[in-house]
């Protein structure tokens, strides 16, 4: 273990901008980690969390943090003591790049190698979304590749699967439907039609496709969203520009175009029944995160972290550029019902706070949800929120910023990130407006994390 280090202070927009593009300074398996404060007794598991962990190769910059290299941050608790690990995804690509001492894939690659990239079909699978336990084997997710199976015993990769079934892509957000005793997830199958292709990952047995729907477009399809009878999607008008695509033209963020006049397609899918699909348009709106949804008598409530438009993925794009940014900053809770026989949906704003990334306890997804964590201010606080409205918070010093907060029995844990440390702040989920009543802490800088789980020990 390297001894831990005193952070070194920093101004609110720098900590901000380093979260987006300063890579993982070093990697290592699990090692002693500094407590401050109690752990409580009972907390006995591991935190996994991922993000981008490397925005920089060979001395260039990737033209987004969403093409950066994946890299993954656990933490293992038990016995009022914590081991920690942090590495980047050794994809098959990446492996090949650095063996090349070279870029072959992101779009900051030179033109005829993007050409032949596409004419082969090759990519890198970047793993840098999200991260799951399914049946005791631990998967890295992006949305753009299948997944991406890691050693839980030292976070190292063990490579690209499609589990008997997915096909080219695999969505970063699986939902758990607890009734079901099982996981729901997407993928996009992009072609002359593009597909929505719908999974279910078992509790016990394989992986299947239970369906696919045929979409009007190509959309960045980000998250959906599952009750315990439907499948529910929010089809923004964020098309992705297939000419650019193909010839290789611009980087990551010209590949998408933003067209509120095609309106946002709400897409309901019974999962006993995956034929008959309901489907409707509205008015076009932006989201990156659903929190849950619900079937009530002949409705569906979805709660959801709603965006005015697709401005936010371009505020991210341009971080440290100088430029002054409110990156997430524009989302807002809302709450949507869907009248299924109308075909009508109407949205109304639960609070003024900005708030992201929500979560709840396991258990309480696909039915009504007393109450929903997530960060605020543009994560520069963490915290709860009921349906109401009312919001339990607690803001981070002015140099910190936190990332999507995870419950594990009765707490909450939440990667809070600083110049050159990190920790995963331990709140009392009853409590949160007190601060954490321990840190865990990393002697190193960790990248911004969107996603993560807590596997509990058994």
């Amino acid at each position: 273990m390297v001894a831990a280090q005193k952070p070194t202070p920093v101004d609110a927009s720098e900590i901000a901008s380093l979260l987006w593009t300063e890579s993982l300074p070093r990697e290592h398996g699990f090692e002693k980690l500094r407590i401050e404060g109690t752990l409580p007794p009972q907390l006995r598991g591991t935190l996994y969390r991922n993000g981008p962990g490397q925005f920089v190769q060979f001395g260039k910059r990737y033209t987004h943090p969403f093409e950066g290299d994946g890299a993954a941050t656990a933490v293992r608790i038990a016995d009022g003591a914590a081991l920690g690990a942090s590495r980047i995804h050794t994809s098959a690509g990446l492996v090949e790049e650095r063996a090349a001492g070279k870029s072959l894939y992101n779009l900051g690659v030179s033109w005829p190698r993007r050409i032949l990239n596409n004419f082969r079909g090759k990519r890198k699978n970047t793993a840098n979304t999200n991260i799951i336990v399914w049946q005791d084997r631990v998967f890295a997710l992006v949305e753009g590749a299948p997944p991406t199976e890691i050693d839980p015993t030292d976070l190292s990769t063990i490579g690209e699967t499609r589990l008997g079934v997915i096909g080219a892509m695999f969505s970063a957000h699986p939902h758990r439907v607890a009734s079901r005793k099982a996981m729901y997830n997407f993928g996009l199958d992009y072609g002359r039609v593009t597909k929505l292709c719908l999974y279910e990952l078992p509790d016990v047995g394989p992986a299947r496709q239970i369906g696919s729907v045929p979409l009007s477009g190509p959309p960045m399809l980000h998250d959906f969203i599952a009750t315990e009878t439907h499948l529910v999607f929010f089809v923004s008008p964020t098309r992705i520009d297939v000419p650019r695509m193909l010839l290789g033209v611009g980087g990551f963020p010209q590949l998408w175009q933003w067209k509120p006049e095609h309106g946002t397609e709400i897409i309901c899918v019974p999962i006993d029944r995956p034929t008959e699909v309901l489907r409707f348009t509205t008015d076009a709106f932006f989201q990156w995160h659903f929190a849950n949804a619900f079937s009530r008598a002949n409705e569906i409530v979805v709660d959801y972290i709603r965006y005015p438009d697709f401005a936010s993925f371009y505020d991210i794009g341009a971080v440290g550029s100088g430029a002054v940014r409110k990156l997430l900053g524009a989302g807002r809770m809302h709450r949507a019902t869907i009248d299924l026989a109308a075909r009508t949906m109407r949205s109304e704003q639960v609070s003024d706070r900005s708030c992201e990334f929500p979560t709840l306890v396991p258990g309480d997804e696909g039915r009504a949800q007393a109450i929903t964590y997530m960060t605020f201010d543009d994560l520069g606080a963490v915290g709860s929120m009921d349906p109401s409205g009312k919001v339990l918070a607690h803001s981070l010093d002015a140099d910190e910023r936190v990332t999507e907060p995870v419950y594990a029995d009765g707490h909450l844990l939440a990667l809070c990130h600083r110049r050159d440390a990190a920790y995963v702040g331990v709140y009392d989920a009853a409590r949160i407006a007190a601060g954490p009543v321990a840190k865990i802490w990393l002697d190193h800088h960790v990248p911004i994390t969107f996603h993560g789980t807590f596997a509990p020990t058994r």
